[in-house]
């Protein structure tokens, strides 16, 4: 969860330390048409809603568990789930692992362990080094971090293709990659606003990243109405409202940061397609997309406290072949998601650039 006291950490620009490339959804609301959002927000006070409880997924499952609905029908999916569980874990699958999808028993009792003791470290008194010698303590107390309650036996995020890699990028895409990466290069980060990333300016994480676990702020909250699902994600503060009927998507000169969604059911999962991409969002693996991304992600729910979600990425112009990501997004007792007051103009980029002045009057 963020509170308030953590958004400190915008306010001082330490949230370059967890940059990544992403991207705004400024323009996303002029797409919504007139009168959704009116009758859309009643019909949310009707869904039904669900508990979270400590009851693990796949043993609920097994144990016939069979998924609520929602008044009107729908499987019922609303309620506030983390992936925290899936923190650190590697988002290709290492040599080390090669060839297998989980950790053994060994391996998976180590990240057990590993895990606990940074727990019983976030609770101490103390810290377990002196400021001077703790870059991690220099950006941030450990109590404003985020761990795994239950953490994952995977041994990546990929999980196809099967070796747990992105496939190779295309001729194309390699070359935008360089000609981006120069124009970088050309300047300093604080040369200007335009060259800090859109996380750096409290814009966007973008789709993927904004599902994706960080070092916090890994909320995930589902809201559900006849016609409607709307998926708000904590950091930052992302609110994507998800057509369930069958008309098309805008049209193709129309690009937006979070892309244009349109989801359905099948069976007891929520698909949602996305398209029209600007080229200014970072899909997973780091590379911009082209207009011929299409974005699936599947949400099903696989016990009272656990959604099983994946996306699959499927951009020809980009990579070789489409490849996806799979975790667990859980629910726990008491987690919800707080203001993540963090706005393109605040604080932290103009301390960044005013530190960066100061730096060239030396």
């Amino acid at each position: 969860m963020i509170t308030r006291m953590r958004n400190g950490l915008v306010a001082i620009g330490v949230v370059a330390a967890v940059s990544a490339t992403v991207v705004a959804q400024a323009v996303r609301p002029a797409f919504v048409a007139p009168g959704v959002m009116q009758g859309f927000m009643p019909a949310l006070a009707t869904a039904s809603q669900t508990t979270g409880s400590n009851v693990p997924a796949k043993t609920a499952s097994k144990a016939g568990w069979t998924p609520p609905r929602t008044a009107w029908g729908d499987p019922d999916l609303t309620g506030t789930y983390t992936s925290d569980d899936s923190i650190g874990i590697p988002f290709e699958r290492p040599p080390q692992y090669a060839g297998r999808a989980v950790l053994s028993e060994d391996e998976f009792a180590a990240r057990e362990r590993a895990n606990a003791e940074q727990l019983a470290k976030d609770r101490a008194e103390r810290p377990e080094s002196s400021f001077e010698e703790d870059a991690a303590a220099n950006n941030a107390p450990r109590h404003w971090l985020e761990r795994a309650s239950k953490p994952s036996r995977a041994t990546s995020l990929v999980v196809e293709p099967a070796d747990g890699r992105i496939p190779p990028m295309t001729p194309e895409a390699q070359q935008r990659i360089a000609e981006r990466r120069a124009a970088r290069l050309a300047h300093g980060a604080s040369d200007s606003y335009e060259y800090h990333s859109n996380y750096d300016r409290c814009i966007s994480r973008g789709v993927t990243s904004s599902m994706l676990p960080a070092i916090y702020g890994n909320g995930t909250n589902i809201m559900q109405g006849p016609g409607y699902v709307v998926i708000r994600n904590e950091m930052i503060h992302e609110a994507r409202v998800v057509p369930l009927d069958a008309h098309p998507h805008v049209g193709k000169n129309i690009r937006t940061y979070m892309g244009d969604p349109r989801g359905h059911w099948e069976g007891n999962t929520l698909v949602v397609e996305s398209t029209n991409f600007a080229d200014k969002t970072a899909i997973g693996g780091g590379a911009i997309p082209t207009d011929s991304l299409r974005l699936v992600e599947r949400f099903t729910r696989t016990g009272a406290d656990a959604i099983q979600y994946e996306f699959t990425v499927d951009d020809p112009r980009t990579y070789a072949r489409p490849w996806k990501v799979a975790l667990e997004l859980r629910s726990r007792p008491g987690y919800e998601i707080y203001e993540y007051a963090c706005h393109e103009g605040n604080y932290g980029l103009a301390n960044m650039l005013s530190a960066a002045r100061a730096d060239e009057r030396k």
